[in-house]
């Protein structure tokens, strides 16, 4: 695999290794309910995000708190409000290399957070193995 860079020698984020960050997730599973240009990562029967893996350059859809999602519009250009989604509760990121690696890592585990936490106790219990 080769790493992309910007011009001023940033690393972006390939989509295979964004992917290895989703599945890495207890109970993350990859579907494609919106074709295959889609990749659509989920825990229980809930996504919490969403990569146009085909995109150049790649964007993906994260869940977010509504005040975190608000305030990460205002900090890069590169995070809007969720195409296709829920804009209070939904954000676009653009993988431009604009956005820290730690941040993006850090966007996609509240994504995941959020979502796991919605889901039944049961559910939850079964992801874990409790």
């Amino acid at each position: 695999m080769v790493d992309v860079a910007v011009d001023d020698g940033r690393k972006v984020m390939t989509y295979e290794e964004l992917e290895r960050v989703f599945m890495k997730k207890p109970g993350a599973w990859l579907d494609y309910p919106f074709g295959q240009d889609a990749a659509v990562f989920k825990v229980g029967s809930k996504m919490f995000g969403f990569i146009s893996w085909n995109a150049d350059p790649l964007w993906m859809n994260l869940k977010c708190d509504p005040d975190d999602a608000i305030a990460l519009r205002e900090m890069f250009a590169a995070v809007k409000p969720g195409y296709h989604m829920n804009k209070r509760h939904w954000n676009t990121v653009t993988i431009d290399g604009t956005i820290p690696e730690p941040m993006l890592l850090d966007m996609i585990e509240s994504s995941y957070q959020l979502v796991f936490k919605s889901l039944k106790k049961a559910d939850r219990q079964s992801i874990l193995g409790d």
